[in-house]
């Protein structure tokens, strides 16, 4: 069984930045996409970012392109997202998936197996 652990998150100023890790662990998941989501209170969950299991392909919110990078070291099977110019509306929890098969919809919460317990992050004006 496949388990996702996520770090990284935390409290920070507007305009700064942040990098969450995603450790796999339990099985391997070099073949897999690996996804990063988020959920403010009272809304949804979003997606943020995607990356093949090659790292050659990714994938982003229209609206987080050019501040967030999502990145993957399958050596340490561990997804990494790099935020910057952080603002207050990027305040959520942020969660890891993977799914298996093709990157088709990768933005698509519920074709993704595994999940991580999530990790806060707080940015303030």
């Amino acid at each position: 069984q496949g388990q996702l652990v996520e770090s990284g998150g935390g409290l920070v100023q507007a305009g700064g930045s942040l990098r969450l890790s995603c450790a796999a662990s339990g099985r391997t998941f070099s073949t897999y996409i690996m996804g990063w989501f988020r959920q403010a209170p009272g809304k949804e969950r979003e997606f943020v970012a995607a990356i093949s299991w090659s790292g050659g392909t990714r994938y982003y919110a229209d609206s987080l392109k050019g501040r967030f990078t999502i990145s993957r070291d399958n050596t340490k099977n561990t997804s990494y997202l790099q935020m910057n110019s952080l603002k207050p509306e990027d305040t959520a929890i942020y969660y890891c998936a993977t799914k298996s098969g093709s990157s088709y919809n990768a933005n698509n919460p519920q074709l993704y197996e595994y999940w991580g317990q999530g990790t806060q992050v707080t940015v303030s004006s």
